[in-house]
């Protein structure tokens, strides 16, 4: 975490696919670093929306978030293999961010397996509930105070502001906006955690999200995202499409086998890379024994059929040994989800001519 105006560092990834996703407090995008749009090695600025300071020389340019409270995901591809695990880690080193005040000009190397770890403050198993119904009026003022008004949301604003002074007065006012936002929380933001009940309906059941990092005033669509899958980059950046549901529209489930089948040529078509990710119930990864979570560009030992096409088996029992390359390992029990990311996309993945492929229960 760093407070004030920060210094992103950007290596030379020579020929990776790599994306610097950074978002102010609403999960918009207000910075475009990745080589889809060709930048170059170097020293880039974000501030915040007041800032008027002197630029220093040696930064190539500067992004001004709307908000005083950003986040910087950066993403980098690897393939699975030992030499590339290993031809990765000079280039992750060369990766951070910093104060202004620490900018000299010079590149910095951080080896980040040094840093330390904090214990997490949940088991792992399921999601942290990080926002409380019942707190929930006490810290929004905090939070909107922290992200202006977009232009026409200066009445909502103030509306909500004046029902959180009001509850702080009237105990019976508290009582009905808490009693209000736990209801919310069961019936407005529970319901979009399975990627079935929001976003764009494709064929196959498959669905989408075509305002990634740019939601602005779409307050359901922002808030299914970030209780589902949070931080998405741009469709630009990185195409998504979530799975929920079989062919026949039965709820995944580890109990079943399936089969995923991209017909020869009908890959995501990518400039960078894409994957086939399986999430359990509760949109984690799934521990499996050979530690696979997911299946894509970056596995060179995958199998294609006779007529060119690809199948990905996905189920809990590993399949015949000629078929393990392409085994997408599934809960024993319980539901689950698959879900695609196209990173890199082109245009036919951007703009709907393609779409994924039916999931098909097996037998």
């Amino acid at each position: 975490m760093c407070r004030g105006q920060v210094v992103i560092q950007v290596p030379d990834f020579k020929d990776r696919f790599w994306v610097y996703q950074v978002v102010d407090l609403r999960t918009d995008s207000f910075a475009q670093l990745g080589k889809m749009y060709g930048t170059q090695p170097g020293f880039y600025l974000l501030v915040g929306p007041n800032w008027q300071g002197e630029v220093p020389k040696g930064i190539t340019k500067v992004f001004r978030a709307s908000t005083n409270t950003a986040n910087v995901i950066p993403r980098v591809f690897q393939d699975d293999t030992p030499e590339d695990k290993a031809a990765i880690q000079e280039v992750l080193k060369g990766i951070t961010l910093y104060p202004l005040s620490e900018f000299d000009g010079t590149m910095k190397s951080v080896d980040w397996s040094t840093v330390k770890k904090v214990p997490a403050s949940g088991d792992g198993s399921a999601e942290t509930q990080w926002v409380v119904p019942e707190k929930f009026i006490d810290e929004l003022p905090l939070v909107l105070a922290d992200a202006p008004p977009l232009p026409g949301e200066e009445a909502r604003y103030a509306q909500v502001l004046a029902v959180a002074e009001a509850a702080k007065a009237d105990p019976a006012i508290r009582k009905a906006v808490d009693e209000a936002a736990v209801e919310a929380e069961e019936r407005l933001v529970k319901p979009p955690f399975q990627f079935r009940n929001y976003g764009l309906p494709l064929t196959h059941n498959w669905t989408t999200t075509s305002n990634n990092a740019a939601f602005g005033t779409d307050y359901y669509t922002r808030t299914a995202v970030a209780k589902s899958n949070i931080f998405v980059n741009a469709p630009s950046e990185t195409k998504y499409f979530y799975q929920d549901l079989d062919q026949a529209s039965a709820r995944l489930n580890g109990k079943n086998s399936y089969t995923v089948t991209f017909a020869k040529g009908e890959a995501p078509a990518v400039n960078g890379f894409w994957s086939l990710t399986l999430y359990n119930e509760h949109h984690f990864f799934e521990p499996n024994d050979i530690k696979r979570y997911s299946l894509g560009t970056k596995n060179k030992s995958l199998k294609y059929n006779a007529d060119g096409s690809l199948t990905i088996y996905v189920q809990s029992e590993p399949p015949k040994e000629d078929l393990r390359d392409n085994w997408l390992p599934a809960p024993e029990d319980g539901d689950f989800s698959l879900y695609i990311r196209a990173c890199w996309p082109k245009p036919t993945v951007v703009d709907g001519t393609w779409t994924p492929p039916a999931v098909d229960k097996a037998g």
